[in-house]
């Protein structure tokens, strides 16, 4: 008997895991150039990990994106996202997950360019009225640098 896995053709898949990358790549976009509303908009649905902390909601989201990164005179962290080693599980045609790299470099004035963290998206998606969004993201960092310029509290009072 046929899954809803199987059911899909391999043009169907592509264009799933083109729209997931899309999706992947709008967070980071809007996360260096200080959209907080933007990534709170593709988050409007989803529940929101960063380390042990949860949240939900446009509204909160938000409020976490503001007062938990810093803004700088440009308005935005002075941060460049790269996502890599995107893994993507078609789970249906209307649920998937992906699982990706990320590296955060930032340059400031007295702050050469320089990577400041590393880690892993772990995320869910699903198919809702014709269109692909987040279901969940978690941000779980791994290797520091020196984020002593984006992060509003200090890393370690983060984690708690």
């Amino acid at each position: 008997m046929p899954t809803p896995e199987t059911m899909l053709t391999a043009l169907d898949r592509l264009v799933i895991e083109s729209e997931i990358r899309r999706l992947l790549a709008a967070y980071a976009h809007n996360i260096d150039f200080g959209k907080v509303d933007a990534n709170a908009e593709l988050l409007a649905h989803a529940q929101f990990k960063v380390i042990d902390t949860y949240v939900t909601g446009r509204d909160d989201i938000a409020n976490f994106l503001r007062t938990n990164l810093q803004y700088h005179v440009d308005e935005t962290p002075r941060t460049w996202h790269s996502v890599s080693n995107v893994l993507i599980d078609i789970k249906s045609a209307t649920s998937a997950s992906a699982v990706s790299y990320f590296t955060v470099h930032q340059e400031l004035p007295g702050f050469p360019l320089q990577p400041i963290v590393t880690g892993r998206y772990v995320d869910t998606f699903e198919l809702h009225d014709g269109a692909w969004r987040y279901a969940s993201r978690e941000v779980e960092p791994r290797l520091f640098g020196d984020i002593s310029r984006h992060v509003a509290v200090p890393i370690e009072q983060a984690a708690k």
